[in-house]
């Protein structure tokens, strides 16, 4: 590896410094620490970098689209340069192959570039014109023009399981550069390094488009005091977090407490059923079993779109799916969870359940199939629990029609799959019906795990999948978490943003008087 480690946080453009609070990565394969020593932010520090964000913000915030497009390309070109370095630590502190890496680089540097591509081409703003009416009775109608323009300084939480496309330079940091508003990163404990060198990419780029000073810091944490005290900080106008529903319900309550409140946009937690219609568990048994298999165990079993329940046709398709579920977890070799907390919380939910696990090496776990009965699921609220792990529930259903009550139940989701013939899905429209109330997606013939970069993708859900089901956090419409929308009325045309001046000098779409155009 050729990049140096300084372990200190990036307070705007100035490093943090080498305090006496410290923090190692550790390696999941052996359970050992992994140098060098990290140093946590002190306060203070966190204090200049919320301040060095809203005194930057003025300046981002008017930044052309071109600029910004040019800063977030221009991070994508650094991550390239360092994707050996960020490839070979993310492996190091995650026990995942170096492979997985070599495809999140990649697809976090093209949703840069996504991004970039927004923001030069301006229609996110949603630029509306009404223009004036002097003559209308019994009232002259005002001329009112709106759009959207960046927040203010977002604090980001990176997550554990993505140390790279959700992390310091993922969705919520792009969307948020690309709305002009800067990012406090706050790193998360388990990938520190791979967390710095994606930090350096980002402040370099900073410095060669002469961004202002304070449009990126990261801050080094051993524990919640510095993002706690990040989240109240005045300065920050919104969140965005991914990682449990006990750390995304503590950052909504400190946000929800200030005394000016704040949107905290957190993805928390999502057991995303599977829903198997008796015509296709008939036809296609094994492939079912093989594509869930594959699903609940990629990244072994740490996606937040995990399929953790599968509900099966108990008169056709469950004993043949099932099996196979088993046969294929019995040949399967143990693998490492990311952190020990979470292999702790995966064999104490497992234990609730009735399995155990063996002793091993590092943080490594097997995979386990559970079974239950659809009238066991529906009284043991237990069950519907999201297990973070290589794990899922097969759940035996009698008739169709039962499904419908089952989805009723259920929490919000992120994801929600079902597999049928042309046959089966013509007869589920009350299931599908009631599953657009339920989650963001609902995917059909296919498995949740893998989410799209693209303009259309939802990767959201009602609570508690998220804290607010209006977003998305993958996709171009994840900008709209970082702004605010403003009116102008009757203004004249030299104060107006190009947004919304006459003549629409930037060719963007907008609407005019009802019309969506170019005018």
């Amino acid at each position: 590896m050729s990049f140096e480690f300084k372990s200190t946080s990036f307070i705007g453009n100035s490093r943090g410094s080498e305090t006496g609070k410290t923090f190692t990565a550790f390696s999941p394969e052996t359970g050992e620490a992994v140098g060098p020593e990290f140093h946590s932010a002190t306060i203070v520090e966190m204090n200049r970098a919320a301040n060095l964000a809203e005194n930057a913000f003025g300046e981002l915030s008017r930044k052309s689209g071109k600029e910004k497009a040019e800063f977030l390309r221009r991070i994508a070109e650094k991550l390239e340069e360092k994707k050996a370095d960020i490839v070979e630590r993310a492996s190091l502190e995650t026990g995942l192959p170096k492979a997985r890496f070599e495809g999140e680089t990649g697809r976090t540097c093209g949703q840069l570039r996504m991004f970039a591509d927004l923001a030069q081409e301006g229609s996110w703003v949603d630029a509306r014109i009404d223009t004036a009416e002097t003559e209308r009775a019994p009232l002259p109608k005002p001329d009112v023009r709106s759009m959207k323009r960046a927040l203010g300084p977002v604090a980001v939480f990176c997550a554990s399981n993505f140390p790279i496309a959700f992390s310091v330079a993922g969705g919520d940091t792009a969307s948020a550069f690309a709305a002009g508003s800067p990012v406090i990163v706050n790193a998360h404990n388990a990938h520190p390094g791979t967390s710095e060198i994606a930090a350096s990419a980002i402040s370099e780029a900073v410095n060669e488009c002469g961004f202002p000073e304070g449009t990126f810091s990261l801050l080094f944490s051993a524990d919640y005091e510095i993002g706690s005290a990040l989240v109240a900080h005045p300065s920050i106008k919104a969140v965005g977090f991914t990682g449990s529903r006990a750390g995304g319900r503590a950052l909504m309550d400190i946000a929800a407490k200030r005394d000016e409140p704040i949107p905290v946009y957190a993805e928390m937690s999502s057991v995303n059923p599977v829903f198997v219609l008796p015509r296709a568990a008939e036809e296609k048994a094994d492939s079912i079993a093989e594509g869930l298999f594959s699903s609940f165990t990629l990244g072994y079993g740490q996606f937040c779109t995990k399929p953790g329940l599968a509900f099966l046709p108990g008169n056709g398709g469950y004993g043949a799916i099932v099996s196979r579920l088993n046969q294929l977890s019995r040949e399967s070799s143990g693998k490492p969870l990311l952190t020990s907390g979470i292999r702790n919380s995966f064999i104490e939910k497992i234990s609730e359940r009735g399995a155990a696990q063996a002793a091993a090496k590092g943080y490594a776990v097997e995979s386990v199939v559970f079974e239950t009965s659809v009238g066991e699921f529906r009284s043991t609220p237990e069950l519907h629990e999201e297990v973070f792990g290589p794990s899922t529930l097969a759940i035996s259903f009698g008739e169709v029609a039962e499904l419908v009550d089952i989805a009723e139940d259920l929490e919000g989701q992120l994801t929600a799959t079902i597999h049928g013939t042309d046959e089966d899905i013509a007869e589920a429209e009350e299931l599908i019906a009631v599953l657009e109330k339920k989650v963001g997606r609902i995917v059909f013939n296919g498995f949740p795990t893998g989410v799209e970069v693209c303009h259309s993708m939802v990767h959201g859900g009602p609570y508690p999948a998220t804290s607010f089901s209006g977003t998305t956090s993958v996709g171009t419409r994840a900008i709209e978490r970082f702004t605010k929308l403003v009116c102008f009325q009757d203004a004249p045309d030299s104060v107006l943003p190009d947004e919304l001046k006459d003549g629409n000098p930037l060719g963007i779409v907008r609407m005019k008087d009802g019309v969506i155009g170019r005018t």
